[in-house]
């Protein structure tokens, strides 16, 4: 049978169109049509969307994996935090990811969308770690 075979553990967690799914037990799953899903490390859980990256990538995350009520409503705030993020910081590597994400979600290839924030959180991180050290925390 042909489609996409994942294996999970215990614990993890999925989103399949929208239905999220809690796996209690390890489990082989195999997805024989077209879904829009993420799992494991790939799902940013929302009390984690507490920095303006994380933000951008729970947004594009639920445009990509939400409910079709939900999809609509997150492109528009995946929009709006890219552009406040884009005006705010001084690195061009970040506003051409940043564009690049964008363009990507509005081409509905969320997924891509998605690898480039996650490069952005990675930025981040990189910035704020700088940022940390030099303050001497």
């Amino acid at each position: 049978m042909a489609g996409l075979g994942i294996r999970l553990d215990a614990n993890d967690r999925m989103i399949i169109n929208g239905a999220g799914i809690h796996f209690l037990t390890s489990a082989q799953i195999r997805l024989t049509n077209q879904a829009r899903f993420l799992f494991g490390r790939q799902l940013l859980p929302p009390e984690q969307a507490n920095t303006p990256a994380r933000r951008i990538y729970y947004a594009l995350q639920t445009a990509y994996v939400g409910t079709s009520e939900e999809r609509t409503s997150a492109l528009s705030e995946a929009r709006y935090y890219i552009e406040i993020f884009s005006k705010e910081t001084t690195s061009e590597t970040a506003r051409e990811l940043l564009s690049s994400a964008l363009a990507s979600a509005e081409q509905e290839d969320l997924y891509t969308a998605l690898k480039l924030a996650r490069r952005i959180i990675r930025h981040e991180d990189a910035v704020l770690g700088a940022a940390k050290k030099d303050l001497g925390v």
